[in-house]
């Protein structure tokens, strides 16, 4: 399939009702996606009308109806649809965070250990997290690994924390991966 070029807002919509689904495992209300974005929901309406002919939607009637993403929704923002995401945990200020679930955790700026970050991207939104707020990530499945940081800046759209990285660690005698 060809990749479409979606707007970002369209793309926040989308990963918004992809977020919500994949938690709710029900169909959408478009009320429940204009607050999660901030937005109108007669705007949201709109946007749904136009991923809807991108064939990225469906809607649902009745009167538990709403959206759902399509297959094709997935790869329009490139999620690779785990049948049982493997779990890694999120601590946030002390608490853990269920409703998101780590994808990926990238480290920049590696061989500058005084300005090490890294990108964790998320399943699930990051509004709830402010630049600040202490983040503990893992231990990862395989490695064990364990990030702690501080949150240095995220990208709403794409579910991407940046941490400013306090410590660290994976057990020693497995080799990180």
């Amino acid at each position: 399939m060809s990749s479409i070029e979606l707007t970002s807002s369209q793309k926040t919509v989308l990963r918004a009702l992809v977020d919500r689904y994949t938690q709710e495992e029900t169909a959408v209300k478009g009320e429940a996606i204009a607050e999660e974005v901030d937005r109108n929901p007669g705007t949201i309406r709109n946007q749904m009308q136009s991923l809807k002919a991108l064939q990225l939607v469906e809607g649902v009637p009745g009167p538990k109806g709403g959206y759902k993403p399509t297959v094709d929704a997935y790869e329009a923002l490139d999620i690779q649809q785990l049948d049982s995401a493997a779990e890694v945990p999120v601590t946030h200020d002390g608490e853990d965070a269920t409703e998101v679930n780590v994808k990926e955790i990238n480290l920049t700026s590696v061989h500058h250990p005084e300005l090490c970050r890294a990108e964790v991207h998320l399943r699930g939104s990051v509004r709830g997290f402010h630049e600040g707020d202490s983040v503990v990530v893992g231990p990862t499945p395989l490695s064990k690994l364990r990030v702690e940081g501080t949150v240095d800046g995220k990208d709403d759209s794409k579910g991407i924390l940046i941490l400013k990285i306090d410590s660290m660690e994976a057990p020693a005698g497995e080799p990180a991966h």
